[in-house]
């Protein structure tokens, strides 16, 4: 993997990419990997390798503002920072990485972002595969955030977070605050989603603790193109619980894609 630092407007963002090249020009980018909510370039671990040997597609992971080694954050959330990452920071890296026409790749609040985007640009995505996405507020998520909330201040997941990234309180309360803030309530995505153009995989565990399989379901209703699994023995992450089986579905996505 190529690593680094890269400067986009005022911010530096840490990256990962893979050295796989594709031989198929379609579709015609890489896979570009949007994390989680908590996460960063290296929570994703060995995943983005595996997943360009198994494609044959290179992969791009990077750290979004405020997490990993990437620039922390100058003051706190706003609750469309998903619509802002996905309509001014991702096409900036889009560009800066000389990437066209990619396969978004998302997880969790990476999945919203990259729902957005295919939204918004909807000619210039390949394909895209969303983990456990979220398109609206639920009681459910609320809950394991507060949750969260009690273990970064009581038990040991700040320690475990402090691996990934440089300033860890930027990285959780970033995420933890607006996502319990009153305003954020309303927040939903779905009335975007029919302006999706693109092949979309949505997965989701059987057991995600972080939402309903009505977030999946969501996307089925509204998206032209849609395939969606539901993972037995598997919660809010499918990477991380259920790697084989979501990297043979990506495969054979990415597969029939090139196909079409």
């Amino acid at each position: 993997m190529q690593t680094g630092i890269v400067r986009i407007g005022d911010r530096e963002i840490e990256f990962a990419r893979s050295t796989e090249r594709s031989t198929d020009r379609k579709p015609a980018g890489e896979i570009v990997m949007l994390h989680e909510g908590l996460g960063s370039t290296s929570m994703w671990r060995d995943f983005p390798e595996r997943l360009a040997t198994a494609t044959g597609l290179r992969t791009l992971a990077y750290s979004r503002y405020g997490y990993g080694r990437s620039t922390p954050l100058a003051g706190p959330r706003t609750v469309d920072y998903m619509h802002e990452e996905a309509v001014v920071w991702l096409p900036a890296l889009l560009e800066r990485f000389a990437i066209e026409r990619p396969v978004l790749f998302g997880h969790s609040d990476g999945a919203s972002i990259a729902l957005i985007y295919a939204a918004e640009r909807p000619h210039e995505v390949a394909a895209l595969v969303a983990l456990a996405p979220h398109i609206r507020v639920e009681e459910l998520t609320l809950r394991s955030i507060e949750r969260a909330r009690t273990s970064y201040l009581e038990e040991d997941l700040k320690q475990r977070l402090s691996r990934h990234h440089a300033n860890v309180d930027s990285a959780f309360w970033g995420w933890n605050r607006i996502w319990l803030d009153p305003a954020f309530r309303s927040w939903n995505i779905e009335p975007l989603l029919p302006e999706i153009r693109c092949p979309v995989l949505a997965i989701q565990g059987e057991d995600d603790e972080y939402g309903t399989l009505e977030q999946i379901a969501s996307i089925a209703r509204a998206v032209g193109e849609v395939r969606t699994i539901a993972l037995p023995d598997c919660r809010h992450s499918p990477h991380r619980d259920r790697p084989e089986a979501v990297i043979e579905a990506v495969r054979q996505f990415i597969g029939s894609v090139r196909r079409t």
